[in-house]
């Protein structure tokens, strides 16, 4: 079992990785396997998940509180690895919230890295988004491709089920195939020309197994954990100023507003290893 260090103890600045559950698991894998000399600290806000399906305002509001959180961990940089806090939160916090918070910390998400990708790997031209109803509904994944490339054609397709086959261990499963097929079928039907799909969710890496079944061979997927901690590292090689604030032990800690047990129980859903979490309220401070 991965063990926490004694994060009191040390006068530690990590990288915030936040997620509404587990998910985020996927990114800040992707993000440590690049980069594994950073402190990271992940919360899962498992007590008040899914985030998919809520309404903007309490995405919003659920999303800064954890920003705050991660502010009084001492955290400078925070990063959404969900796509439902960066489709309904992520804008109005840099844009509203930080200049009266802390002018000097940033938090960033995980929707303009993927689509800055798919330029390179579409040659057809059109684009297949599979996400939370949220993330759909959002448009947002839409509007970050179109701004870079307005030639291209998005279209979304939600699959709300997507995410308890993995959380209930099915993603692998037999069971998991009917809607797996369903909806990439579904997503074909909008726009028979797509040849590159983002999954525009993070839980959504753990199907790739079934998803590639059903899909022509000229389609590719794109997992957005490879392109969100590339992005990280230039940003952090073209900001020395945040870099510097960002300590290097090679430390990780795990928070969750839930069950530490069950947290750890799941995360290995996603890491392939148990880890120990600690139980927190977003109010708390280290």
């Amino acid at each position: 079992m991965e063990e926490q260090n004694n994060y009191k103890s040390r006068e530690v600045t990590p990288i915030g990785v936040f997620d509404s559950g587990y998910g985020g698991l996927t990114v800040l894998s992707e993000i440590r396997a690049l980069m594994p000399e950073y402190d990271y600290i992940y919360l899962g806000d498992n007590a008040r998940a899914p985030y998919g399906s809520r309404s903007f305002e309490r995405v919003y509001q659920f999303t800064l509180e954890a920003v705050k959180w991660f502010f009084r961990q001492r955290c400078h940089l925070v990063i959404l690895a969900c796509n439902t806090a960066s489709a309904k939160a992520l804008r109005t916090i840099q844009q509203i919230d930080l200049p009266g918070i802390d002018t000097r910390k940033r938090v960033l998400g995980v929707i303009r890295p993927t689509a800055e990708s798919v330029a390179t790997l579409s040659e057809s031209g059109h684009i297949g988004i599979m996400g939370t109803e949220g993330t759909i509904r959002s448009g947002s994944y839409n509007l970050e491709i179109r701004k870079l490339y307005p030639d291209i054609t998005v279209t979304g397709e939600a699959c709300p089920m997507w995410v308890p086959l993995v959380e209930n261990r099915e993603y692998d499963k037999p069971g998991a195939d009917y809607f797996v097929q369903q909806h990439l079928e579904r997503l074909f039907e909008k726009d028979p020309l797509i040849d590159t799909i983002i999954l525009g969710c993070t839980h959504y890496p753990l199907l790739m197994g079934k998803i590639t079944q059903y899909l022509p061979e000229n389609v590719k997927v794109i997992s957005q954990g490879k392109y969100v901690a590339e992005s990280l590292k230039v940003y952090l090689q073209r900001h020395p100023e945040m870099d510097k604030n960002c300590t290097k032990n090679g430390g990780i800690y795990y928070f969750t507003t839930d069950s530490p047990e069950k947290f750890g129980e799941q995360a290995s859903i996603f890491l392939n290893k148990q880890v120990k979490a600690l139980q927190t309220n977003l109010e708390y401070k280290l």
